[in-house]
């Protein structure tokens, strides 16, 4: 019943989400704006982050303060600096209010070759290991029938992980390849970490929320024009839909561990000129748990997702 043109609202016709709690990164901007914006309207108590907190709470004013709906307030985070994620994990778990969704939409697309406060690749660090220690930092507040939405792409078809040479370091950097490896890392993320949690009640998937809009990618189209006719573009209300689809509509069971694009589960497809569907790597158990243990070394924490996982079952679940 919805597709590739279906928006975030429609996605929620008739859904009620009075006293649900939901997560969303990068809200004050595009897709995530729009994610957080339409989730307040359905009666969602949402916590919305960015790095520039005076920027999200202007952009969420026309509907942040309508309390005849949900709620909105807003978190600084920054996913390219572990010491801001931890601390906006600390304080949110120091809050103690549990999550129904997590939707992990922030992230940077296609940015000069850098590193993040903490010496990892720039897109690599903020759009995959900056995320997975938010996540795996509040799991614990994620309770029986929760969920965790990772916002990856399309752009993953073009290039797995590199677990040898994540921060190419003996690899040429090209921006592009490094954001197409950066979403892959993405959906593996979510297939591990729905295999960890399934027991406990919670389950991951990650989605597609098609080619969107946004300011980011029209900066891109500016520098790449041809791009533009490569893409049936859309806006943020028809990107926005996905995420909210695969975090409440969608059965967990159909989602989890999966990847989704234009609200519905993804074939697996591995032919170079498909335009659609999963590449099969980016759902490769092993490959998941390899990265996942790859990036436990790489922020120096080993261990931290049993940690998160034992808090969970504690809890019941």
């Amino acid at each position: 019943m919805f597709g590739a043109m279906t928006t975030a609202d429609e996605v929620l016709q008739g859904v009620d989400l009075s006293g649900r709690r939901v997560l969303v990164t990068g809200a004050s901007a595009g897709v995530g704006l729009e994610t957080a914006r339409v989730l307040v309207a359905h009666g969602a108590h949402v916590v919305g982050t960015a790095r520039d907190c005076a920027r999200l709470r202007a952009a969420t004013a026309p509907w942040a303060e309508d309390r005849s709906t949900g709620s909105f307030r807003s978190v600084e985070l920054d996913l390219a600096s572990l010491a801001s994620v931890r601390a906006c994990a600390d304080a949110l778990s120091k809050a103690g209010e549990p999550f129904d969704v997590v939707i992990a939409n922030a992230g940077v697309m296609a940015v000069p070759e850098g590193t993040t406060a903490d010496g990892f690749e720039t897109q690599f660090g903020t759009n995959h290991i900056g995320h997975a220690v938010l996540v795996n930092g509040i799991a614990g507040l994620l309770e029986p029938g929760g969920r965790v939405v990772m916002v990856s792409s399309a752009g993953h078809r073009g290039a797995d992980v590199d677990l040898d040479d994540p921060n190419f370091e003996r690899t040429a950097y090209d921006p592009l390849t490094a954001y197409r490896r950066s979403k892959t890392a993405t959906i593996l993320f979510a297939v591990e970490f729905d295999r960890r949690h399934r027991a406990a009640g919670v389950r991951a998937t990650a989605v597609h929320p098609g080619a969107v809009l946004t300011d980011t990618t029209r900066k891109l189209i500016e520098a790449q024009p041809s791009a533009a006719s490569a893409f049936a573009w859309k806006t943020v209300a028809q990107g926005a839909a996905t995420s909210l689809w695969a975090g409440f509509v969608a059965p967990s069971d159909d989602i989890g561990g999966r990847y989704c694009e234009d609200c519905h589960v993804a074939e697996v497809n591995d032919d170079p000129a498909a335009s659609s569907g999963v590449r099969s790597y980016a759902l490769d158990p092993e490959r998941a748990s390899a990265l996942w243990l790859k990036t436990e070394q790489m922020v120096g924490k080993p261990g931290i997702v049993a940690a998160a996982l034992d808090e969970t079952i504690a809890k019941g679940g």
